[in-house]
């Protein structure tokens, strides 16, 4: 098996110090930054692509090894071609508003309303997220990275260097091996499958296989109520197509903030939509031109197609993690500290496959903290208390820092404010009725602890309040910041307002 490269020289391996659980507090790494260390990451997506970068920065050669292309499937089956159909799904709901704004459309035998043109559409989505990872790969090229379309596993224990083997088998079949001191797993997760739904990528299909479609469903049927069957059955929804939502739970976005998930259910009912709240699907099988969703109560529901949006599975099977000595947890998730070591000297894990938060933005810190670590630069540990996400739902939902649920608890003595977006000037003028601003803040000190933002745009709008909660504004900090009259941005100023305490 040939050898695509060889390490410099020996690094001497980390002492017992580094891998004892990393501090609290910003700290420099345990030794000067390794330049011209070998560094092999297994996977291209957010969490491997970053932290290669990183790593080129610090004087490392490196080497990623991706199965897809780059930017792996948040860029070509996930997060970049889902949000770029929902862009398009909003602007048929932004129109929702226009003939109160004094907006009418010609009567061109249709009534006037707006089409989507799903070939068109789809044939987008998958340009634009091809456009993306070729320019992710550019990127990478051009500092210097070595890219090889494949996949990577680890053998088994250390060479006498002390350095690592992976072997790699290249997507013409070709076997190689690389020689690495420091090894990064960042090779996400895929959709989970259901044994009693197995899709077929034409009526039964995954979100990874949603692009196939050249037409709008007549009538789509999405099993799961999470973040990602939401994001797909309010776009269709929008897009024209009729939609039944299966949700297991008494409400859809289970884990989220429950005033959001009401407002984002109930915008979905007025839309049309149907929500089966409380019902579990059973099966799901083809009937010719359509499938039947057989529900574990013995209801079934047809419909066109279905979308099975249950959750994802770490792409960790295959690699020899385990015998490498890097611990799994039960649903195969690479075990990871707050600096991103596994308990394998010289592996790190970033992303999905880590299971510590399913986000690409994680993803990306996870993959820099590694290389941050293992070159001996400075370091703080991943912190999720100060990580933003956001729901592409119409309107979408932000949230950063502490919740609602957890002030009610009492595990955080905290206030909490909710402001209506519908008294806001700025929104009254483009039409938006329904929305909120909430803000958290700690009861004594003042500090703003986190908030939940319900808007159009909502992933932009809640910016400044991860500012605050990042750095530890307190609430009048933030109402004394100037905003624009009018704008939405106003309406967090006035939240932190009704926060201060004389």
């Amino acid at each position: 098996m040939p050898r695509v490269s060889t390490a410099p020289g020996p690094v001497p391996p980390p002492d017992q110090a580094e891998h004892a659980a990393p501090a609290a507090e910003h700290h420099a790494g345990a030794s000067p930054v390794r330049q011209g260390s070998r560094v092999v990451i297994i996977g291209g997506g957010p969490g491997g692509y970053e932290a290669a970068l990183v790593a080129t920065q610090l004087g490392a050669r490196v080497h990623v090894v991706e199965r897809q292309g780059m930017g792996g499937s948040a860029v070509l089956t996930d997060v970049v071609p889902s949000k770029t159909l929902i862009a398009t799904a909003e602007w048929m709901t932004v129109t929702e508003q226009a003939g109160e704004l004094g907006i009418g459309a010609e009567d061109d035998g249709a009534g006037g309303a707006l089409r989507a043109d799903m070939d068109v559409v789809d044939r987008r989505v998958v340009r634009l997220a091809q456009k993306q990872s070729r320019d992710i790969r550019g990127r990478l090229e051009r500092e210097g990275v070595q890219i090889t379309l494949g996949t990577g596993r680890i053998a088994p224990g250390l060479s006498p260097a002390g350095t690592r083997d992976v072997l790699i088998t290249t997507s013409e079949g070709e076997e190689l091996r690389d020689e690495a001191e420091i090894v990064l797993v960042a090779t996400g997760a895929t959709p989970r499958i259901l044994p009693t739904a197995q899709p077929d990528g034409e009526r039964i299909l995954t979100w990874a296989q949603m692009y196939n479609l050249t037409e709008i469903p007549e009538h789509l049927v999405v099993i799961g109520s999470g973040v990602t069957g939401a994001e797909f059955a309010g776009a269709y929804n929008a897009l024209g197509a009729q939609v039944t939502l299966v949700s297991s739970r008494e409400r859809v976005l289970p884990g989220e903030d429950e005033n959001a998930a009401e407002l984002i259910e109930a915008v979905f009912r007025r839309r049309g939509m149907t929500v089966l709240s409380r019902s579990r699907a059973a099966g799901v099988t083809r009937t010719g031109d359509g499938v039947a969703v057989e529900l574990t109560d013995g209801r079934v529901v047809e419909g066109s197609h279905c979308l099975v949006a249950v959750g994802g599975v770490p792409a960790t099977a295959g690699m020899g993690l385990e015998e490498a000595g890097v611990e799994l947890s039960p649903s195969g998730h690479v075990q990871v500290d707050r600096v991103s070591r596994t308990r394998a000297l010289r592996v790190y894990a970033a992303g999905d496959c880590t299971g510590v938060l399913p986000l690409a933005s994680v993803a990306a810190m996870q993959g820099r903290i590694a290389m941050w670590h293992a070159l001996g630069d400075a370091v703080s540990p991943l912190d999720l208390g100060v990580v933003a996400a956001n729901i592409f739902t119409a309107p979408e939902i932000a949230t950063i820092g502490v919740t609602q649920k957890q002030i009610e608890d009492g595990e955080v003595d905290g206030d909490v404010t909710r402001l209506p977006l519908s008294r806001n000037p700025r929104a009254k003028m483009l039409g938006i009725k329904e929305g909120f601003i909430k803000l958290f803040s700690d009861r004594s000190t003042g500090t703003v602890l986190g908030g939940v933002v319900v808007a159009p745009r909502a992933a932009e709008l809640v910016y400044p309040i991860t500012i605050a909660v990042t750095e530890r504004l307190t609430v009048d900090q933030l109402a004394n910041v100037f905003t624009i009259y009018p704008s939405l941005t106003g309406s967090i100023a006035e939240a932190a307002r009704t926060l201060h305490r004389a």
